[in-house]
This record gives structure tokens, sequence and C-alpha cells, in this order.
């Protein structure tokens, strides 16, 4: 137990105490499955206190904006638009894939459904998101479905290039030759996206965070934070509130329509054309 509590103490420069809780329960389990007698490591009742976590932060709507005029027409512009307009996580960007993303208004239904994104999947083990209330479907805001008409089409061109070097896998984000990203991939070019936009250091800055923007953007604008937990997969909203919500503004309206309102994409930043999504 002494070289285990010994071994905590000099964790805290390094790591959090949230990070430091995990390590000890990591080791707890492994010598139980060791059958290891006695577990010493769950004899230890208290962890040393680590240090402060990173906080969170998020773009304010002249940042956001800036960036988005700033990265087109740049390949990561899409990823980054629909990050921040629809606040899914990265971990279920990297999977989406093109039969759980419908680009058209679809009529047949009752009331007729919108285009949308099914955040089913993620790059957890199994393929699970990250709670059952994660599993949802997100309607598109306009913007979106246009940027995601021209990345299609930037990626069959793609595809036909690569020949036979295409790996098919169906992701609406990929490598050139369409394999799935990883987390250094969508960092470095998040950061990439961030070179060159006033008060902003890129190394301060991760791709969860756009995230982050989505919650507040639209808390700043007056969605409910019911409904802002329910478009970011939250199964209350404690965890809106206290981690992902910057700034607090009750009032009335929600997802994809409040953006479209928000961002105001076709008067304020120039850009138009694209398929038409309304009814």
């Amino acid at each position: 137990m002494a070289d285990v509590e010994e071994w905590l103490s000099t964790l805290p420069p390094k790591l959090s105490t949230r990070s430091i809780r995990l390590a000890l329960d990591v080791l707890r389990r492994s010598m139980d499955r060791d059958l290891v007698h006695p577990n010493v490591a769950a004899l230890v009742q208290e962890v040393p206190v680590g240090r402060p976590g990173r906080p969170s932060k998020s773009l304010t709507l002249p940042q956001s904006k800036a960036i988005l005029e700033h990265l087109r027409p740049d390949p990561f512009y899409t990823y980054f638009a629909v990050s921040l307009m629809t606040g899914a996580r990265t971990e279920e960007l990297r999977v989406l894939t093109w039969s759980h993303t419908f680009l058209e208004l679809d009529e047949s239904t009752d009331p007729p459904t919108p285009p949308h994104i099914n955040v089913w999947r993620s790059v957890r083990r199994g393929s699970d998101t990250k709670t059952k209330r994660s599993r949802r479907s997100l309607a598109l805001p306009s913007h979106c479905v246009v940027v995601l008409h021209e990345h299609r089409s930037r990626q069959n061109e793609l595809r036909r290039g690569a020949g036979e070097r295409w790996v098919e896998n169906d992701l609406v984000f990929s490598s050139s030759v369409g394999i799935e990203w990883d987390a250094s991939n969508v960092r470095k070019d998040f950061r990439r996206a961030l070179v060159g936009i006033p008060g902003i250091d890129p190394a301060e800055w991760t791709p969860r965070e756009l995230r982050h923007s989505f919650v507040s953007t639209l808390s700043d604008h007056g969605v409910p934070i019911e409904e802002i937990a329910k478009l970011v997969g939250h199964s209350n909203t404690s965890t809106t509130e206290t981690v992902y919500r910057h700034q607090i503004h009750p009032v009335i309206q929600t997802g994809a329509s409040a953006m479209d309102e928000i961002f105001d994409v076709e008067d304020q930043l120039g850009w138009g054309g694209g398929p038409s999504t309304s009814t």
C-alpha cells in the first residue's frame, strides 16, 4: 500500500485529480484480474490533489465567423462548419457515414423530415456513442447542407483520382484515400485553421471546443438550456450548465434554424448557392 501511495504522490505535477483517480482505478482493476491478494491498490482511500485541469473555452461569434471566412475554401472547412453548427462530438463526426447523412428534404413523411445527420456511432469501443442519450438525429443548418454537397463532390473526385488505392468506408470525413481520420489529424487541421485569426493562439485550442462554442453560441442567442442539452446529447441539463455553457441567456428557438439566423450565412458572409432545402 505504501508503494502505491508513493507512486500516486509523484502524479500531481503531471496529472489532474480526475486523471489520478482514473489511474488508481485502472491499477485496482488490473490487480483484481491478476488475483493479487490483498489488492493493496483497493486499500488506498485518498487520492492526492492533482494540477488544475485545463479549462475549456468557446469561440465568440465574431471569432467563429472570422475563422469560417478565413478557412473557406480549405478542405477542412466542411468539418469545421458541421462541428461548429451541430455540436456533434469529434469522436462522432470522425465516423459519420454518408448512409447516415441526409441532405434532401423528405416530403414523404408527415411532417416532412428536414436534412439531417444520424449521430449513432463514435470511435469508442464497440462504436457506441458516449451515452444512450448521445444517439440522436440532428437537423442540419442550411449552410451545412450546402457545404456537405460540395464536400461530397470533392470526395468523389478524390475517389476517382485514387483509383484502386481508395478504401471505401462510406465516411463523410476521411483521408485522400478514404481512410478514417484519427484524433491527431483533426487536431492538426483544426489548429491550422486558427492560424492568422486575431486574438487566437492555435496552440491553446482543441477541436472539442467547437462543441463548447456551439453550446455558448446557442445559449447567447436565446435557446433554452433544455433544448441545448438535447442537441448535444446530454441526459440532463447539469453537464450543459456546468461544463459546456459559458454564457447564459434564457429565451426560445432551437438548433438548425437558430444557427441559420445566428450566422446569417447568405447575407453577412456572402455565401450562397447550392441546393434549396426550403419547402
